[in-house]
């Protein structure tokens, strides 16, 4: 088989951690399989180099050179985990992302993979080799280097499956799979054996944090297999496959918890054409990706548009929405950072009535009032005031997954 494993800060984190993955990645070859490894910077690298950005070059530092210094981190992992696979005895070589040519746009840290060049990889498989590639980079048609923005490796091993044509992609990370919730805030949740492109990808969107969205839209459009698992461990994980290699298909297979969303509200906004696209174009613009979006029927020709947006983006989405309020002759602008997103995702709501009314009825009985709703063919999402977030976890995962409804 053809194999591409991808391995988290934490599975790198120090020296005996790397000489656990070189172990891992020649067990792999030696069994017979051609084995491409990428690999994120070691666990609190990247954050300290975030950190010298910002005390050098402000809060918000130039973006070109933001990329140069953050790729860093990944250079120095695929150095140390080539020698330590030669240590054991194994051919291996370390590539940069622009040594394989990951092309992508110039978008500074949220760039976007484009085209990748197969063949020198291919050749140090061929070889016999090991390839050691840095996640989360890039580079540009300018040459510059570009990163991928948070969670980028799991992007860049998903691309690689794709462009080599990998029989898996194995995402080694510190758990040791995809859970119906997070297990710290929900004891009884329990592991997946399989789960499709489709819930991943929604799962994905509202909170999970086992996987970057961005990759599984790569797996899913190349059908390229996922297999999630933890690097302390040989245990089976969890497949992220088509919908059609789902066997059982549960009515809600996972709960997810979001709080790194804010929530802008612009109040008294004249109900007429272009209005909406006043407010919302320059966020567009500014790179800043909106979530729900709900506008209040029109009273006395003016409504309420209401959104939310990363925290990330907060402080920006709230000038910008500032500034189109202003344009656009709104009463006044509301910005709340104190709210959590809380979703639940299943392929068998597709044909499975009442689950929406059931969440709502359960999060009454807990006493917490929705704010927002979203809803999709197999997620429903709601707004909620953050303090809430943990009660309404536990609460619909009891009734969806640990009992009370039938969930296959």
């Amino acid at each position: 088989m053809l194999i591409v494993q991808k391995y988290g800060g934490t599975s790198v984190g120090d020296p005996d951690r790397i000489r656990n993955v070189a172990r891992r990645a020649v067990a792999t070859a030696t069994a017979g399989h051609r084995v491409a490894v990428v690999v994120s910077a070691m666990a609190g690298e990247t954050n300290a180099l975030v950190a010298l950005a910002k005390d050098l070059g402000g809060e918000q530092p130039d973006r070109r050179e933001y990329d140069q210094l953050v790729s860093i981190g990944e250079n120095k992992t695929i150095a140390l985990l080539a020698m330590a696979i030669q240590r054991l005895g194994h051919r291996a070589r370390s590539f940069t992302g622009p040594q394989v040519r990951v092309e992508t746009d110039g978008a500074h840290e949220r760039a976007r993979i484009q085209h990748i060049d197969k063949d020198r990889l291919l050749a140090e498989l061929d070889a016999g080799g090991i390839a050691v590639v840095a996640g989360f980079q890039g580079i540009d048609a300018r040459g510059d280097v570009t990163t991928l923005g948070r969670g980028g490796s799991d992007t860049s091993a998903v691309a690689i499956a794709a462009a080599i044509g990998a029989d898996v992609c194995e995402i080694y990370t510190d758990v040791d799979g995809v859970y119906t919730a997070d297990p710290n805030v929900v004891p009884s949740a329990r592991k997946l054996s399989r789960v499709s492109f489709e819930e991943m990808l929604e799962l994905a969107s509202v909170g999970a944090k086992v996987l970057q969205i961005r990759s599984v839209k790569f797996a899913m459009r190349y059908g390229v297999p996922i297999h999630v698992r933890s690097s302390f461990s040989d245990d089976e994980g969890t497949w992220v496959v088509r919908e059609e290699e789902v066997v059982e298909q549960l009515v809600v297979s996972g709960v997810t918890c979001n709080r790194n969303e804010a929530k802008i509200r612009v109040r008294g906004v004249k109900d007429s054409p272009g209005v909406a696209a006043a407010i919302f174009t320059p966020l567009s613009e500014a790179g800043i990706v909106v979530d729900m979006i709900v506008q209040n029927v029109s009273q006395d020709g003016t409504t309420d548009v209401t959104f939310t947006v990363p925290n990330d983006d907060f402080a920006r989405a709230s000038d910008l929405a500032r500034d189109a309020a202003s344009t656009v002759g709104a009463r006044d602008v509301q910005a709340d950072k104190g709210i959590a997103k809380v979703s639940v995702v299943g392929l068998g709501m597709k044909d499975h009535a009442g689950v929406a009314a059931t969440m709502f009825q359960v999060l009454s009985r807990e006493g917490i009032n929705i704010q927002l709703i979203s809803t999709s063919e197999i997620k429903i999402s709601v707004v909620i005031d953050a303090k809430y977030a943990e009660l309404a976890v536990r609460a619909l995962h009891e009734t969806f997954v640990g009992g009370g409804e039938e969930t296959a």
